[in-house]
């Protein structure tokens, strides 16, 4: 009898411990990157300004000195005077620094002035930043394109 409650404890190690092991495992910076920028997109698409905000890094600077509240005001006030938001991105360059990245892509707004003049294509590169296992964006920075 005591053999048999042996096994079963082996067995339950063996049971946590992969499970520990899979819950631990983690997708690629990449993937996780990626993810992070969709949700950005999302949340704009969503016309959730605390959202936005909650993928800005809390030292966040834009054009003009554009902080991460400013950016969330901007957010909600586009949200608020334009029914239609949103962006569509073309395909993400990304660079790998180690915990920092840098993502460029084109994107065509849609909305109003979300950006700078009156909507329109850019081409953008943000600086992303790993804090504590998630990707926050800390700097970005859009030019139109003619």
């Amino acid at each position: 009898m005591a053999a048999k409650f042996g096994k079963v404890r082996v067995a339950m190690v063996v049971l946590l411990a992969s499970l520990a092991l899979v819950a631990c495992r983690r997708e690629p910076a990449e993937q996780r990157l990626r993810a992070a920028v969709q949700e950005l997109q999302t949340a704009i698409e969503a016309r959730d300004s605390d959202a936005v905000e909650d993928v800005l890094a809390a030292d966040f600077i834009g054009p003009e000195g554009l902080d991460r509240q400013g950016a969330r005001r901007l957010a909600a006030a586009m949200f608020l005077r334009h029914g239609d938001v949103g962006a569509n991105l073309g395909p993400l360059d990304i660079e790998l620094k180690g915990a920092n990245a840098v993502v460029r892509f084109p994107a065509v707004v849609r909305g109003g002035e979300l950006l700078s003049g009156s909507g329109g294509a850019y081409d953008v590169e943000t600086g992303w930043r790993e804090e504590s296992g998630e990707w926050r964006l800390y700097r970005a920075q859009w030019t139109p394109v003619l």
